[in-house]
């Protein structure tokens, strides 16, 4: 096997990847290996004005799993990208629906070469609501107070979800969705939200007067203040 012969694995692509992203797309936010439904995506990649799924379908990749993840990749994305290796470049159109973009990679002696054989076009469905999953409760929290709408403390994040989708215009709504994915901080963000639980269990320990469950619920209090420490995920920007 030669040099241009060589398997790509994902963890070759990746870190290039990245680069030919902000290259092509300006200012962009990456998150990595975030569910969607049954699938986890390889990359979302956060713009200004959408958030798009990018699958790596590396050499070492088969497309047997591929019609499920393009399913639950179309049920959160604006827009979808499948990467692919070399030996998939041939035929990989056939296995994504038209509106899906592909990038090839190649090896070359000068290193990775990525070209951009289909843009993504939008994606045909509404997938703000599904969006609105993505989100952990802080963040939604955010959006509220951004709108001056009620707290919901009580209520379901499913329930948060819909008073925001129906109370906020949806051009609004989208562009706050993606600045909060945009602008995550899993440090910091973890600690908000554990000092968010934290006054909610003040709260039920004023409340209940059983002796057991306010025992449970000091040691959960305890738990939450050793859960401030967390993986940042990759941050990128274009300076």
């Amino acid at each position: 096997m030669t040099e241009h012969d060589k398997i790509l694995y994902d963890k070759d692509i990746r870190e290039p990847l990245f680069e030919f992203l902000e290259d092509v797309f300006g200012n962009i936010r990456i998150l990595e290996e975030l569910p969607l439904g049954t699938s986890r995506a390889d990359i979302l990649m956060v713009t200004g004005d959408a958030l798009t799924g990018i699958e790596i379908k590396s050499d070492a990749d088969s497309y047997v799993r591929l019609s499920g993840q393009v399913k639950d990749y179309d049920r959160f994305c604006d827009r979808c990208i499948i990467a692919a290796g070399s030996s998939h470049a041939a035929h990989v159109a056939e296995h994504v629906p038209a509106h899906w973009g592909i990038i090839t990679v190649e090896e070359t002696a000068d290193g990775l070469d990525f070209y951009l054989l289909r843009k993504p076009a939008e994606n045909p469905e509404d997938v703000l609501e599904k969006q609105l999953d993505l989100l952990w409760r802080i963040e939604l929290k955010h959006i509220q107070d951004q709108n001056q709408l009620p707290k919901y403390k009580e209520k379901s994040k499913k329930f948060v979800a819909e008073k925001l989708l129906a109370k906020i215009p949806k051009e609004i709504l989208k562009t706050q969705v993606l600045a909060e994915l945009f602008d995550r901080d899993y440090t910091a963000v973890r600690a908000e939200t554990a000092e968010f639980r934290r006054g909610e269990i003040d709260k039920k320990l004023d409340e209940i007067t059983d002796l057991q469950q306010k025992a449970l619920l000091i040691i959960e209090k305890n738990l939450r203040k050793s859960q401030l420490k967390g993986r940042t995920r990759r941050k990128r920007r274009r300076r």
